[in-house]
């Protein structure tokens, strides 16, 4: 069985933030590190045989170090996938650990060599295998999937506790020193289900947006892109107050609507060839 993956993706820079601090990895297309956004919302397909990954990133610092971080991370990101892709088919898990601690040395390089005291980004990704989806993340950034109108959140919250007196500090994101924690992002299996859905966002849209709001959204009979055009109209109706990116994907099969048409068409010709063989008697 082989299945195609739709997906749709937008990031916007919301109201209040002069500049975006987000970034994506979506099918090789991503954003530099100085931007606000894309210029609308974008929609696409791949098979799953080509190993797609899916990611967000959240970038943190002062000044302009929040979106240099994310750029950062995501052009590692691309670098490693692209020259380490079959690893993806072999020892997914492996590969995406791997591609994380390759990141973060990226991330922690840049602050040392320029002096930075702290930046760092947050991760949210989907990997697509030969055997499985696999989602990690690190920091807060989310990954939810939508099965049969039962929405579950798959990754975790790397925080500690709640905070009265704004957003509680990551125990995991990029940019963590070897004298910091040990990096340890969460990684779990999924199997292909099609018709399931898998949103990846950043706390733009999960700070503004309950689980609620999320689930009556995503369940709706409509399309991806219209589907992430309301998520995001509804963020920037609620105040807009951070960088928001949205990642909607669904998985399709292919290989059972491939055979039906085959199976129609072979019949087809049966039929006509035993027409062609009466007339000739």
């Amino acid at each position: 069985m082989t299945y195609e993956i739709e997906y749709a993706y937008t990031s916007h820079v919301g109201k209040i933030r002069a500049n975006n601090e987000d970034n994506f990895w979506c099918c090789g297309e991503s954003l530099p590190a100085q931007n606000f956004g894309t210029s609308g919302i974008f929609a696409g397909n791949t098979s799953q045989k080509t190993l797609p990954v899916l990611a967000v990133f959240d970038g943190m610092g002062g000044e302009s170090c929040g979106e240099i971080a994310a750029e950062t991370a995501v052009r590692e990101f691309g670098r490693f996938y692209e020259e380490n892709k079959e690893k993806l088919k072999k020892s997914p898990e492996e590969f995406l650990e791997d591609i994380c601690d390759s990141m973060n040395r990226q991330v922690v390089r840049y602050g040392e060599e320029n002096r930075i005291g702290s930046m760092g980004t947050t991760t949210a990704f989907v990997a697509f295998s030969r055997d499985g989806v696999y989602v990690g993340n690190l920091g807060d950034s989310r990954v939810y999937c939508s099965e049969k109108d039962r929405l579950q959140q798959i990754s975790v919250d790397h925080v500690i506790g709640r905070s009265f007196l704004g957003k509680p500090p990551l125990t995991q994101y990029l940019g963590i020193t070897e004298e910091g924690m040990v990096l340890e992002p969460c990684i779990t299996k999924h199997p292909y289900v099609a018709g399931d859905r898998y949103l990846l966002c950043s706390d733009g849209m999960t700070d503004m947006l309950s689980d609620g709001e999320i689930a009556d959204i995503l369940t709706r009979e409509i399309s991806l892109e219209e589907t992430v055009s309301v998520f995001l109209d509804r963020v920037l109706e609620k105040g807009g107050r951070d960088n928001v990116t949205i990642i909607l994907c669904e998985i399709k099969e292919t290989e059972k609507r491939f055979w039906r048409k085959w199976k129609k068409h072979s019949g087809q010709n049966k039929l006509e060839g035993k027409q062609h063989e009466e007339q000739n008697e």
